[in-house]
């Protein structure tokens, strides 16, 4: 096959993206994919570190004021279809596919417009305006939950799939739980409390964290914050006007961003989090209890229908954006983390949750979609 995937901006569009990419590559080798993204986002990271190729054009999420940037950012989009043409032109993909967010506007409306089979994932509870506006003229609608279908009328085609990952539930051996700990320069015989806020960061989380550390209401258990790219250094900063040095904080490891996230979820006894529906999944493979902190929305609160999701079924606890704050996040953690039964037990009921094969379906219905077209082509 070949494929054209658009995803841009942040981890919860990329990486869902990459594993459907993967997937695609085990199961067909020779098979040619292009990610086309901008030259701001994650993408420019992710994507060639997956080992794709990357086309980058100029295309912005668009808001709902009016102004002069904004007007600019629209006459910038609008114009990036020419650029996506030509990509689609002399790629001659068989297949475009999105795993929403802004960037498939202008790639998306340029593949129906050259008749070219195109497919959206959708990875949250509820569907974003991207996915919304394609909804009806896609020729498959992949999603991450049933509450998503249910949201979602009129498609041609809609199948609940999942929410492609990377992350999987893994043993870590004792011998190599050691030399991560080591690494991190964290010790064996305390709690570990999993901190991020998705690739970007998350100003409230950082800000109750940081206070929560400052009043030391972490030393009985071990904290391993993912502060984020865009906001490590501002934290560093923070901590060396109170004469402390990011490097030498007691039971606490402050990183930019992790690779090996895999590892660190497996190993953590806590998750702490925004709710983008990436994190619920694989929140749910790797069977671990959380306390979700939803991404407040004017427009609609698609991370809080993510959290309720777990929060349901006795696998999560939600403390809202409005009422966070460094005692607030301390008291949830300290009424979970030191109780190994609920701790187990929320776990357990996580992972009851997960989706499983989510890869293997996606790329099955993708090949289903595709023979469908060319036996009514045949006709």
């Amino acid at each position: 096959m070949r494929i054209i995937i658009c995803a841009a901006g942040t981890g919860g569009h990329i990486n869902p993206a990459i594993a459907i990419a993967n997937k695609i590559k085990e199961k067909e080798p020779n098979s040619k994919i292009v990610f086309i993204g901008t030259n701001r986002g994650l993408e420019n990271d992710l994507v060639p570190r997956a080992g794709y190729e990357l086309k980058t054009i100029e295309a912005y999420g668009l808001k709902k004021e009016i102004s002069i940037r904004n007007i600019i950012h629209i006459i910038k989009t609008i114009k990036s279809s020419k650029d996506v043409k030509k990509i689609i032109d002399e790629f001659k993909p068989d297949l475009v596919l999105g795993t929403g967010g802004y960037i498939c506007g202008p790639v998306i409306s340029s593949a129906i417009s050259r008749k070219i089979p195109t497919v959206l994932h959708e990875s949250n509870a509820y569907p974003g305006r991207a996915v919304k506006m394609f909804a009806k003229d896609v020729n498959l609608l992949l999603t991450g939950f049933q509450e998503t279908k249910n949201r979602l009328k009129d498609c041609k085609k809609i199948v609940v799939t999942g929410t492609p990952t990377k992350i999987k539930k893994v043993r870590i051996d004792e011998n190599r739980k050691k030399e991560i700990l080591k690494e991190f320069g964290i010790k064996n015989d305390l709690p570990i409390v999993l901190i991020f806020g998705g690739s970007q960061g998350a100003k409230a989380i950082n800000d109750a964290v940081f206070n929560l550390i400052i009043k030391k209401l972490n030393k009985d258990y071990q904290i391993i914050w993912v502060a984020g790219t865009k906001q490590y250094d501002i934290i560093k900063e923070s901590f060396e006007k109170e004469n402390i040095y990011i490097n030498h904080l007691t039971n606490v490891k402050v990183l930019p961003y992790i690779y090996n996230m895999e590892e660190i979820m497996n190993i953590s006894d806590l998750l702490v989090a925004r709710s983008g529906a990436m994190t619920i999944t694989e929140v749910s493979i790797v069977g671990k209890p959380a306390i979700f902190i939803p991404l407040p929305s004017k427009s609609a609160n698609r991370q809080e229908d993510n959290a309720r999701v777990l929060e349901k079924i006795g696998a999560a606890k939600i403390i809202l954006n409005k009422d966070l704050n460094e005692e607030k996040l301390s008291l949830e953690i300290n009424d979970i983390i030191f109780n190994k039964s609920e701790l187990e037990e929320m776990g357990n009921l996580a992972n009851r949750f997960a989706p499983s094969n989510v890869e293997e379906k996606i790329y099955l219905e993708i090949k289903k979609m595709l023979e469908e077209l060319k036996n009514n082509n045949d006709r």
